[in-house]
């Protein structure tokens, strides 16, 4: 079947009542959780509407994630603009913009324009991921163990770069997650790992409880001591109205979302990319290329418009790794693996081919929620804007409780509540050594399946670690592997190098003299 006759089949089934009326209701949720400060990252928003989700037919549920994950990502451009305060990273670049629209009294256009510029580049985005995806699994269904093990490996590597600046935070949050993941019972040779003896460790730890501890729970933590006697104020629009833009605004940042949406899906197709650099590298580019480049970081509408365009269009992308390999690029895509993996469906190469009425609902789903999301909050963010002004002591007990109810439901256990706060704990401590806790969640997801992976090779090859350079594509993923490393080792000691020169007694005055020379 065609890719066109496989999407009317995902649109026939996305469409149905009951899974139409789970889109809308994903969206209106992840917009409703989205949207504040300090929870609206939208890997936390996922985690603490998961075991919503995971009480849906395994369709339906996803489309609900797609929905919420969507809703989430629009949101976030509405505290960073009105309040300067980034729910999640690749929302810090719109206050450099946005905030100073606000102060100018344009926080309306502002607004306006992050909705449709996020909109046109989600669906550029969605677009191109329906032609990528079954393309890239079409290649992907060739691999066997030994690919895939590489490919885990080299996910794995990627999950480290998603510290930042402090690639050794990111190693210890890395490491921190493939313990986690080895605890209970070894499938291969039936001992115990990191039990204690405790009975309640034979199956190992649930990821949801992981998720919610990490995200959910220790965001809460944080804010708390965070918005203590802090209260917010702001000025919004109030009519509809008021947040349009006007002809000249649309003007100017029509290219800014032409170079978002397409930056924003490449680098979103790049495990480990992310909509972080994607909105970074889009904000860069349109500054750079820019006549007013002198008014970024004083109120340019363009530079809201390219970087929610790039923070949009990433969706698309991101779930090329996701449903054609198996492999997530972000903490989001991870607790959607996650949710995948909970419904029995095992996402990779041959997801297109051995559940069709979940891979294509989904695809379907997301244009679909790109439509949801401008239908409904373009005209109801004067609503939203109104969550905003839920205090903290009423908002964050119910968090806590959903939280908790979540837990304990998976398997009816009290020790998951335990666990639940044991992990809540490291992520609070996480946040305060500035510790991502992203890593961790990834490498919780990967570690089982690269684990799997390397010792059905090594079964194969009769412990040959040979194997891997022998097949070509294990090679050349390896190779890939092999010069990141090097690349990036190299990277940092000339930043280092130059760093320590500068730091050096007497170098702004050998600047000088080169320069009058």
């Amino acid at each position: 079947m065609s890719v066109f006759s496989n999407l009317l089949d995902g649109f026939a089934s996305a469409l149905t009542p009951m899974n139409l009326l789970w889109v809308i209701i994903g969206a209106i949720l992840g917009t409703m959780i989205g949207i504040l400060p300090g929870l609206g990252n939208p890997a936390a928003t996922l985690a603490v509407l998961l075991p919503l989700t995971l009480q849906l037919p395994a369709t339906t549920g996803l489309i609900t994630m797609a929905g919420i994950y969507h809703g989430a990502k629009f949101a976030g451009a509405t505290t960073a603009i009105l309040l300067n305060i980034p729910t999640e990273t690749s929302s810090v670049v719109l206050c450099y913009d946005g905030h100073e629209l606000a102060k100018q009294g344009r926080a309306g256009p502002a607004m306006g324009m992050s909705a449709i510029s996020g909109f046109i580049a989600s669906t550029v985005g969605v677009i191109a991921l329906t032609f990528a995806a079954p393309a890239a699994a079409a290649v992907a269904v060739k691999f066997g163990p030994p690919e895939f093990a590489m490919l885990m490996l080299f996910g794995l590597l990627l999950v480290v770069t998603m510290a930042g600046k402090s690639p050794v935070k990111g190693l210890i949050s890395m490491v921190a997650g493939l313990l986690v993941a080895t605890v209970g019972v070894d499938l291969f040779t039936g001992t115990q790992r990191y039990t204690f003896g405790s009975i309640d460790l034979y199956d190992g730890i649930e990821f949801l409880t992981l998720t919610l501890g990490l995200f959910a729970v220790g965001e809460v933590l944080v804010n708390l001591q965070r918005k203590r006697g802090a209260t917010i104020s702001f000025v919004a629009p109030k009519r509809l109205r008021d947040y349009l833009p006007n002809r000249e605004d649309f003007r100017r940042s029509r290219v800014a979302i032409a170079l978002g949406s397409v930056i924003g899906f490449f680098v979103g197709a790049v495990p480990g990319g992310g909509s972080t650099i994607g909105s970074f590298v889009s904000y860069a580019l349109v500054k750079n290329t820019s006549r007013r480049k002198h008014l970024f970081g004083k109120g340019a509408i363009e530079g809201v418009a390219g970087p929610e365009a790039a923070n949009n269009s990433e969706s698309g992308g991101a779930m090329i790794p996701l449903l054609s390999l198996g492999l997530p690029g972000s903490a989001s895509t991870s607790v959607m693996l996650a949710a995948l993996v909970l419904y029995g469906v095992q996402p990779g190469p041959l997801l297109f081919t051995d559940h069709p009425e979940i891979g294509w609902p989904v695809i379907a789903s997301l244009y679909l929620g790109t439509i949801a999301l401008l239908v409904l909050n373009l005209p109801l963010i004067p609503m939203w804007v109104q969550i905003l002004r839920i205090p903290y002591w009423l908002l964050y007990p119910v968090i806590l409780v959903l939280a908790i109810v979540g837990a304990y439901s998976v398997r009816g256990s009290m020790f998951d509540i335990w666990l639940l706060l044991g992990f809540s704990a490291l992520g609070y401590v996480f946040r305060k050594l500035d510790i991502p806790s992203a890593p961790m969640l990834m490498a919780f997801v990967l570690g089982p399946q690269a684990e799997l992976t390397l010792r059905q090779s090594l079964t194969l090859s009769d412990d040959s670690p040979l194997i891997f350079v022998q097949r070509p594509v294990s090679a050349a993923i390896l190779g890939v592997t092999v010069a990141v490393v090097l690349f990036a080792v190299v990277s940092r000691q000339r930043k280092r190098r130059a760093a320590l020169a500068l730091a050096a007694p007497g170098a702004e005055l050998v600047t000088v003299s080169e320069g009058e020379r």
